[in-house]
């Protein structure tokens, strides 16, 4: 039953931030008498969405939620007091909700009102649905996802930036399934003058997105009067150095973070898009912009696909600027998930100290 839950709390991947995926199951016995997900900020939560589907037969049921219930206010009212109130005779959370508001006060509202709690049921899992809402209110940062394409032998593109196309379609329209679960898409400014990407999610019209933020880091504000990133609905935000003027005429949504050298804080970056309750960030850039959330240890996952072809050693590498001179200072990566997408391989890859 909890694993029903993850997957109804799944449904809302695209839609939910920056709110936690929620699923709760409502059981009589073997059956399932009511269930539900939270679909998107300000609307009902996953509990409320079951005890409306099972009625009366919420009395004396057990509930199961993949997050602890809430135990405030918000655009919703208190989720323990609803469960409460519809007599359900247990409830059983994957986790516990770290949220300042909640953590664990959910639990004690329940139990005063008689409901028997316990935790812990498929927490793994639980936290994997929401690794980056619990990157945000755990670390103050958002989960941080680079997601490359590279050809066998570790290549980007050719010499004279070509790209177009290493992997194929399905691979491609993978690529934009991990885009629309981002909070925000993340481009450096010599991907804007070299590529021209709009940064947008490209998915079937019957599928539900809610628009992440494009979010272009260029220090000296060279790309802000041009490109198609500032076109179509989704709103784009321009970082940049503190002591940089923007162009007259320009009406851009921009914030200056810390600069050294030439280069944006990526720290700063962070912090700065987790006040914004950006949860995940999907960097799309090159070797320069990528190695340096990987050299700064900003990386939680690398998302890469890789072509059964060969573009030979005169082509760009997949990450520059690592400054790796002794195998002793070799990044470790672990292989969290391999995959068959079309013709090509996906990999997904953490790094073992983060």
């Amino acid at each position: 039953m909890m694993a029903r839950a993850l997957r109804l709390a799944a449904r809302g991947t695209y839609t939910t931030r920056p709110n936690p995926m929620v699923g709760c199951v409502l059981v009589q016995g073997d059956e399932v008498v009511g269930e539900g997900w939270h679909v998107r900020k300000g609307g009902p939560h996953a509990e409320v969405v079951a005890l409306e589907a099972a009625g009366a037969r919420a009395r004396g049921a057990i509930a199961y939620v993949t997050l602890e219930p809430c135990a405030h206010t918000g655009a919703t009212g208190p989720c323990a007091d609803a469960l409460a109130a519809a007599g359900v005779g247990r409830v059983v959370a994957a986790m516990r909700d770290p949220f300042p508001q909640v953590d664990g006060k959910g639990f004690e509202r329940l139990r005063a009102a008689g409901v028997e709690t316990a935790s812990g049921l498929l927490e793994p899992q639980a936290r994997e649905l929401n690794a980056g809402w619990l990157s945000r209110i755990e670390r103050d940062r958002p989960w941080v996802r680079v997601k490359l394409a590279m050809s066998l032998d570790g290549r980007t593109a050719l010499a004279n930036g070509d790209s177009k196309w290493i992997t194929g379609e399905p691979a491609r329209l993978d690529g934009h399934r991990w885009r629309a679960r981002a909070g925000a898409i993340v481009a450096g400014a010599g991907t804007i003058l070299a590529d021209d990407p709009q940064l947008t999610v490209r998915l079937p019209e019957d599928v539900e997105v809610l628009p992440p933020l494009r979010v272009v880091l260029d220090p000296g504000l060279a790309t802000v009067a041009r490109g198609r990133v500032r076109e179509g609905e989704a709103p784009t935000l321009y970082l940049h150095a503190p002591d940089v003027k923007p162009p007259r005429g320009i009406d851009a949504q921009r914030a200056a973070v810390p600069a050294s050298g030439g280069n944006l804080d990526l720290g700063a970056v962070l912090r700065l898009l987790a006040e914004r309750e950006i949860n995940e960030v999907h960097v799309e850039t090159g070797a320069t912009l990528a190695g340096a959330f990987l050299s700064a240890g900003l990386v939680d996952e690398l998302l890469l696909y890789v072509a059964p072809v060969l573009l030979g050693d005169r082509a760009r590498p997949l990450f520059a600027g690592l400054g790796i001179d002794a195998m002793a200072q070799r990044l470790q990566l672990q292989v969290f998930e391999t995959r068959a997408v079309g013709g090509d391989l996906r990999l997904r890859l953490r790094p073992q100290q983060r």
